[in-house]
């Protein structure tokens, strides 16, 4: 599977973005999908995640209320919907897959998933 991320932008403090991640080459729908990001001289954090048996999500505390996870299987995409943007949401976003066995307190490491596509740069600036 490859994965390819983008829909990232410049916005404003308060506005909406939503990024894709769209996957070719295999079967999307057997594994668990997972947003992270990175900001400038920071380590990679988890944003968030979709367990693929039940749909069950997982945010960082920082997103939640604000961000939304999703997928369509039927066309191998993943999706971050990002409102009420706010400056600390600048970053590279990297979505990610990983095994759908993976259990509910490795959902958040980054070290769960190893399937990895190239990030979209996300700036909220006024």
């Amino acid at each position: 599977v490859q994965l390819q991320a983008f829909g990232g932008g410049l916005v404003q403090p308060g506005d909406s973005l939503r990024l894709t991640c769209a996957a070719s080459g295999q079967s999307f729908s057997a594994y668990n999908l997972g947003w992270f990001r990175q900001a400038p001289g920071k380590e990679r954090e988890f944003v968030a995640a979709l367990r693929r048996r039940g749909g069950t999500t997982y945010y960082a505390q920082s997103v939640k209320g604000r961000f939304t996870i999703s997928k369509d299987n039927a066309v191998g995409t993943g999706y971050l919907q990002m409102n009420s943007l706010k400056p600390e949401d600048t970053a590279v976003y990297y979505c990610a897959l990983g095994p759908q066995s993976t259990i509910t307190s490795e959902m958040y490491s980054a070290r769960s998933y190893y399937i990895w596509g190239q990030g979209t740069q996300v700036t909220v600036s006024s």
